[in-house]
């Protein structure tokens, strides 16, 4: 599976006062190729709604190397770093390159998924854990963690 999840030009509405990609622009766009890479396994919205299970950050943290520009058009990777074995926790490292392939940002995401009914934390339903595991593209010292009862 291709590690390129989401390419998109920046929009006038993303740049801030000193003419380059605003802060929480980056964030954004990062969260819509994760969004992306979930409909490529199949877990779009309304499935998800179907589900009663949404995914939920406990931290984002975003770290900026390189400008981007007015018009410019970005590349977001999305790439499994860790993740529970039954996938109700996990965390992705997501790179954010200019179209001349400079790294622009890289953005680090912890999450896991929420019962919407419990408003509790749950592992995702039927075989999408299984394709989670499976297809998604992993990083470099991947680490799959083992579920602990309580």
């Amino acid at each position: 599976m291709n590690k390129v999840f989401l390419k998109s030009k920046v929009l006038w509405s993303q740049i801030d006062a000193n003419m380059h990609l605003r802060h929480s622009a980056y964030a954004d766009f990062a969260a819509q190729a994760r969004v992306e890479m979930l409909e490529t396994l199949g877990m779009t919205a309304g499935v998800m709604q179907q589900n009663k299970i949404g995914p939920i950050l406990f931290r984002e943290e975003s770290i900026y190397y390189k400008e981007v520009k007015p018009g410019d058009t970005v590349s977001v990777t999305c790439l499994l770093t860790k993740c529970r074995a039954d996938g109700s926790r996990w965390s992705f490292t997501q790179e954010i390159f200019r179209e001349d392939e400079v790294l622009a940002a890289r953005v680090n995401v912890d999450g896991a998924w929420i019962d919407m009914m419990k408003r509790k934390l749950a592992a995702p339903p039927g075989d999408f854990n299984k394709k989670f595991l499976e297809e998604l593209p992993k990083a470099e010292g991947f680490i799959l963690e083992a579920v602990t009862e309580k």
